[in-house]
């Protein structure tokens, strides 16, 4: 594989690598849909998600086996879960503490289950040969279970930029020194995979920021300030 790897980057043309670019940046930093990373060793937890042939899963589902463009991370929150659940949930309060969600709406009433849907956007920057769009994000939640995981899917669509199937996965495990969240998601379609290590390393970055900014929030809003933090 490695082998191949060279001489399929040099036959992307210019213009589609900036083109992927300009949507991997801002679908990661928006922490719209994402991949993988060798996974750590769970530590015990109840309830406990499930971790199948190396991903997470919730309910049983997993990202989507065949994508090229995977990720997966985790991070370690010093909050109560009840607040780290109630913020990652509470979808229409996204763009209070994630700059880049610009807008967010729910498309169903009443509290975030399986199938509720939301819509939402999120700024592509200017490139050298398209003018800046907005990516508009419609989300299903397939599986979610309380205090534990949840998994959405959905497209990713701007003008000339498009992610056709986006798959999220989430879940939360209590440990000896607070929550760990792990976060594993994957993209598929032809724009997307047209530079599979730039469309990873880009949704990578963004999958790591939305991480840092739950644990920023969830530990202000419990009083814990985090070493270095002012």
């Amino acid at each position: 594989m490695s082998s191949n790897a060279p001489s399929n980057t040099r036959t992307v043309h210019p213009r589609t690598r900036t083109r992927v670019a300009a949507l991997t940046t801002s679908l990661a930093v928006a922490g719209v849909l994402a991949g993988n990373i060798p996974a750590a060793q769970a530590a015990t937890a109840e309830p406990r998600p499930t971790h199948h042939g190396g991903g997470l899963q919730c309910r049983g589902a997993g990202v989507d086996p065949t994508a090229k463009v995977r990720y997966r991370t985790k991070i370690l929150i010093k909050a109560p879960l009840s607040t780290i659940w109630k913020l990652q949930t509470d979808v229409e309060r996204w763009p209070t503490w994630q700059k880049p969600v610009a807008s967010m709406k729910r498309l169903d009433p009443g509290p975030l289950r399986k199938n509720s849907q939301f819509q939402w956007t999120t700024p592509v920057p200017a490139t050298p040969v398209s003018p800046p769009t907005t990516l508009v994000i419609t989300s299903t939640v397939r599986q979610l279970q309380h205090h534990t995981c949840i998994r959405w899917t959905g497209p990713a669509i701007g003008k000339g930029l498009r992610i056709d199937r986006g798959v999220h996965v989430w879940t939360f495990t209590k440990v000896k020194d607070g929550i760990l969240v792990r976060t594993e998601e994957t993209h598929a379609g032809d724009q997307i995979e047209t530079d599979v290590p730039l469309a990873t390393d880009f949704l990578g970055k963004g999958l790591e920021a939305w991480l840092r900014d739950l644990k920023t929030t969830a530990e202000a809003r419990t009083g814990h300030q985090p070493r270095g933090h002012r």
